[in-house]
């Protein structure tokens, strides 16, 4: 099998190295066949991982001497850093010395210097961040997409959104025929603005995309969709919300079952039910957002995940370096907008 070699961000999220080399060493102990270069300052990665065991043949280090700050403005991190961990990881992917690209670090940042140095798809005018969200069915999640690139849209821009979310969703998530819906008020052909309705129309008129109307917010729970499409400004709303909700539940259930001796009987009792309910909604299990419309992968990590969340972010880069995302997108793209035939009427 072909090694698939990744690009690790290692200076990059509120924790850096302390959870990025750990994270890095998990994945790769349990997949033979990939390669990671960690990239970033080279005497305090050597200095983590003398304290580690591993294949010394699979993992290399990429010295970078700057790192570019959480808060740090996007401008300021594309013209004058240069030689940053970030900026070299992508570096790498644009040289082909690297499949993918995973950082935690800053979202503006990651995303102004990746469409900079890796361009956009050609047929594709702006990049989207996409993600997976649980759902109340076993084993299937929704994927939503744009979730902050963009705070705001074109109807051309979301038909192109749906169209991405659609191959990524085939490819990675196997699912021949995705289902695809606009994010909406209402699912009533009369409600929401004239950008959604817009961009429905276009949608109804490729035959190619599985294109199903609306839904609203409680229905990309309910699993009404494989892929959910929306603005920017709506999706980051509609994914801290999500976060949100998860922690607060577990947080009122935790402070439940505490409460006295008796529920904390009750607790023990259903520990193992609980379990599976907080794993079902535990965000690091969807860690690792992709910047899809771009010439290459880069996987956004949230900027504090931890050891087992930001080996899910890396494990979401294998998938899209295996799947050949990129190049799937300009053929189906190329396909959808060029070629393909309005339906029937």
């Amino acid at each position: 099998m072909t090694a698939t070699i990744i690009a690790i961000d290692a200076m990059g999220g509120d924790h850096g190295p302390s959870v990025t080399v750990p994270a890095s060493l998990d994945v790769l102990a349990k997949y033979p066949h990939l390669q990671l270069v960690l990239v970033g300052e080279e005497s305090v990665l050597k200095s983590i991982l003398s304290t580690h065991s591993y294949d010394k043949t699979r993992l290399t280090i990429q010295p970078a001497s700057q790192s570019v700050a959480m808060d740090e403005d996007p401008a300021n991190a594309l013209r004058f850093k240069k030689d940053s961990s970030m900026r070299v990881a992508i570096n790498l992917v644009k040289e082909g010395a690297a499949g993918a690209c995973v950082s935690a670090g800053n979202t503006g940042a990651l995303m102004a210097t990746s469409r900079f140095v890796l361009k956009m798809l050609p047929g594709i005018d702006r990049p989207a961040i996409v993600s997976q969200f649980p759902t109340t069915q076993t084993n299937k999640n929704v994927r939503m997409l744009d979730l902050g690139a963009n705070v705001d849209s074109t109807p051309e821009s979301l038909v192109q959104f749906a169209i991405m979310g659609s191959v990524l969703a085939s490819l990675v998530d196997n699912i021949a025929r995705p289902t695809v819906c606009l994010l909406n008020i209402g699912e009533e052909e009369i409600k929401g603005n004239e950008q959604v309705k817009n961009a429905a129309q276009q949608l109804s008129q490729l035959s190619s995309i599985n294109y199903a109307g609306y839904v609203e917010g409680d229905g990309v729970f309910a699993a009404k969709a494989d892929v959910v499409v929306c603005d920017g400004f709506v999706g980051n709303v509609a994914l801290k919300t999500t976060e949100g909700v998860a922690v607060m539940i577990t947080t009122l259930l935790k402070e439940a079952f505490k409460r006295n001796a008796w529920t904390k009987c009750i607790g023990l009792l259903a520990k193992p039910i609980l379990k599976t309910f907080a794993n079902r909604l535990d965000p690091s299990k969807y860690n690792g957002a992709c910047f899809i419309g771009l010439q290459g992968i880069v996987i956004k990590s949230h900027g504090g995940a931890r050891r087992a969340a930001f080996a899910n972010a890396i494990l979401e880069a294998i998938k899209n370096v295996e799947k050949n995302i990129p190049d799937r997108i300009r053929d189906e793209v190329e396909k959808l907008l060029k070629l393909s035939s309005p339906k029937s009427e």
